[in-house]
């Protein structure tokens, strides 16, 4: 087992591929990851990330392919920023912000994009693009697939509407031209014919559609429909095989629809079951392109798609030693307190009975417009060969059925989330799956905030709850790191419309004391630099203040024993037989 993925590179894949990069040989702990990469057109040199502890900064290097060694180049004070090579491998571009004064606490502002040029120090690096009087905008450049425009990205934060800029790269002296400069709504750029841009957005279409854009005529640009919204969210589209291949959410399952270039329908891609498909990528004019698939009991699978034979063929499965057959995912629908269908995914291993004594791990996330899709965890595997239930729950906040689902769980919506996700565990017990003392939540991040909510609203429900890394504090998350950057989901006690509704159901705020909590394990990370420790340590403390159940009398007994047990271990006390 290891702690982080390897890269690998193979000419053809009949021959044994060739170890290009193991993060597991830079740290002893396996505290290193890979956070990126980007390789030249002509795949001679590829550019990486990497990220030490689970911090959100990273360190980029660049190694040569064929000799498997690093170059000299070096970049620090990277965060939020993917890597762009220019197509003669000149070098690339990518983001970054000065060097702060605390990296793990310092709130972080003014991102800026740069051009490195290969083989050069950093302190060379060529300003490409900043905005000082717009301190919260984060950049992400791409060069198109013909070399001939860098295209901009600019987000302020987490909210999902983004602008778009471009810049001519055919011309040195070109200014960066602010295209789509509202941020009214999501756009991602998709691929260009010449001038013309096109896009995946959910401009007048929360459920997103592909437009084009002809950059050659003047400003304000005009937005022309090449495939029109339809009843399911349009997830990603990429360009490649001289067509677009589109990812849909089916109910937050993946289905794959195909497009000729002028928006025309031109069949599906076939997956093997209930799960998710990404991937798709390659070149405009590539006769083949690679995708993967998972389920909530497929391990991720590698697929090659021949468009001209309109044949997909496994290349890689995982050698997992389980029966995927032994297991089953069902979907069901269930109402939330303001009458809301709200999807959730309920997997087990076959012949459980309904009789609501099976231990239940109920997960859920809801916000920032992300979708919770199927996907494969040994981890939830090993839950469920042990007789466990693992369901997921599709909450409002997230993305599943596009903006309009997104705006129903943000901002002064929040609530809803936390309906849904109590509703959740009211329609397991109600069905038998499990029971209150059987049936256990957890989260990360929102997902933590989102258990610390239901929690401390609802503590007679659950019989434990796992909160990992959640935002407890909502009155001050916005003072740390990038905090600042949640506010389009959350808002910020800053101002005093928002306080009353985050005041309303701040976990950290509304541990009663006195209240019998269900058992809570706490769970955070010393260089979290995104959701800052203090919020677990703060809301673990007055937890810990707060809590009074009677215990049973097994349970002393059983904590008795272990503080005996500990003291004769480490004291080294002789145990009479």
């Amino acid at each position: 087992m290891q702690n982080q993925n390897v890269i690998y590179t193979t000419t053809n894949f009949s021959g044994t591929p060739r170890e290009l990069l193991d993060p597991n040989l830079l740290a002893k702990d396996g505290t290193i990851a890979l956070s990126g990469l980007d390789v030249t057109n002509d795949a001679r040199l590829m550019a990486y990330g990497l990220a030490t502890a689970g911090s959100d900064w990273q360190q980029w290097k660049v190694r040569d392919v064929e000799t498997g060694k690093d170059r000299q180049d070096l970049l620090d004070w990277v965060k939020f920023s993917n890597a762009s090579w220019k197509k003669d491998g000149s070098g690339f571009f990518y983001s970054r912000y000065d060097k702060p004064e605390n990296k793990l606490r310092s709130q972080v502002y003014n991102h800026k994009l740069f051009f490195h040029q290969l083989g050069t120090p950093q302190s060379r690096d060529k300003l490409i693009y900043e905005r000082p009087d717009q301190k919260e905008w984060l950049f992400n450049a791409e060069v198109t697939d013909d070399g001939r425009y860098l295209v901009v990205t600019v987000r302020r934060g987490t909210d999902p509407k983004n602008r778009i800029f471009y810049k001519n790269l055919v011309d040195p002296n070109s200014k960066v031209v602010e295209l789509l400069d509202k941020a009214d709504a999501e756009y991602n750029f998709i691929d260009n014919e010449g001038p013309v841009f096109v896009f995946r957005t959910n401009l007048d279409a929360p459920l997103g559609r592909i437009v084009s854009i002809d950059t050659s005529k003047p400003l304000p640009p005009k937005v022309d429909d090449l495939v029109p919204e339809s009843r399911d969210k349009l997830e990603a589209v990429s360009s490649v095989g001289e067509r677009f291949v589109a990812v849909y959410l089916k109910d937050a399952h993946s289905a794959v629809k195909l497009f000729n270039r002028d928006g025309s329908a031109d069949g599906e891609i076939a997956l093997p079951g209930l799960g998710t498909a990404a991937g798709f990528t390659g070149k405009r004019g590539d006769r083949e392109t690679f995708f993967s698939f998972t389920s909530f009991t497929t391990p991720t699978e590698i697929f090659r798609y021949d468009f001209d034979k309109r044949e997909s063929e496994l290349l890689f499965k995982p050698a997992v030693k389980f029966n995927p057959d032994d297991y089953t995912t069902e979907q069901a629908f269930y109402q939330s307190a303001d009458g809301t269908r709200v999807p959730i995914f309920i997997s087990y291993k076959k012949g459980m009975k309904r009789d609501g004594q099976t231990p239940t791990y109920l997960y859920g996330y809801g916000g920032f417009d992300i979708s919770s899709t199927p996907s494969f965890a040994p981890a939830n595997l090993v839950w469920m060969e042990m007789g466990g239930i693992y369901a997921v729950a599709n909450l409002r906040g997230g993305g599943e059925y596009g903006e309009k689902w997104h705006e129903a769980g943000m901002l002064h919506t929040k609530q809803n989330v936390f309906d849904d996700f109590i509703a959740a565990a009211q329609y397991l017990i109600d069905n038998r799956f499990t029971s209150t003392s059987k049936l256990a939540i957890g989260g990360s991040s929102n997902g933590g905030l989102l258990v610390g909510a239901c929690m401390t609203q609802r503590p007679d429900l659950f019989g434990a709850t796992l909160p990992n890394v959640g935002v407890m504090d909502m009155l001050r998350f916005q003072k740390f790191t990038i905090g600042w950057a949640w506010t389009s989901d959350y808002g910020t006690a800053d101002k005093p419309d928002d306080f009353a509704y985050l005041y309303a159901y701040s976990p950290l705020h509304h541990i009663a004391k006195g209240c019998c909590y269900p058992a809570t394990l706490i769970t955070t990370a010393d260089h979290d630099d995104r959701v800052v420790p203090a919020h677990s340590f703060k809301f673990a403390a007055t937890l810990q203040a707060a809590q009074s159940c009677d215990k049973p009398t097994t349970k002393i007994i059983e904590e008795t024993a272990d503080r005996w047990a500990f003291l004769v271990k480490e004291l080294g006390m002789k145990v009479s037989k």
